[in-house]
């Protein structure tokens, strides 16, 4: 079994009381039944997040949007479960939403794992969105030095030259500057 779906399933049946509803929606294998959780009005958070994380790792895209709103969820667990299904679910969709909940300053708090989602797809949404994200995060006091790193390890990893200057302007805050330095190196020098 995956880790994440491992990890996912622990904290769920904790969080369902391992009720037989529970144990009948992790059992299914029926993608129309796991769909259903996700229209079905009264449904709990953890059966709504159990059917959008397994429809998104099958691959069936009627889990995007429950997945979207979980990536933007106030929990961080389910944030990084909602990420992973994304990353796997294959929907065009995917990079432009994650591209709008990074760069949303009213939800900056939440957005690591949108930022996070963005440098594992390779989209063409994902350098413009993190030098936004990040240029934003290099004011003085930024409270979100968390977020920055995220899209500094990003930019680093998607090595693309468009991130060169604000790559440069981490280099000046202390808590960012060593991995800036480490994602600098990784973009190929133009000739």
């Amino acid at each position: 079994m995956d880790e994440e779906l491992r990890s996912l399933t622990e904290r769920l049946r904790q969080e369902s009381g391992a009720s037989a509803a529970y144990e009948r929606l992790e059992a299914t294998e029926d993608p129309d039944e796991l769909a259903q959780v996700l229209t079905e009005p009264g449904q709990p958070l953890w059966a709504r997040e159990l059917a959008a994380f397994r429809l998104g790792l099958a691959g069936d895209r009627r889990a995007f949007e429950s997945l979207v709103l979980l990536l933007n969820h106030r929990e961080p667990p389910r944030c990084a479960t909602a990420a992973y299904a994304l990353a796997r679910l294959g929907d065009p969709r995917t990079a432009r939403a994650a591209a709008t909940l990074a760069t949303n300053e009213l939800r900056v708090a939440y957005a690591l794992h949108p930022v996070r989602l963005l440098a594992e797809l390779h989209a063409p949404e994902s350098v413009p969105a993190l030098i936004t994200t990040l240029e934003r995060r290099l004011s003085p006091h930024d409270p979100y030095r968390r977020v920055a790193l995220a899209c500094v390890e990003g930019l680093g990893a998607l090595a693309d030259d468009r991130a060169r200057p604000v790559l440069n302007e981490a280099l000046a805050h202390p808590s960012l500057a060593e991995e800036a330095v480490r994602a600098l190196a990784r973009i190929p020098r133009q000739r």
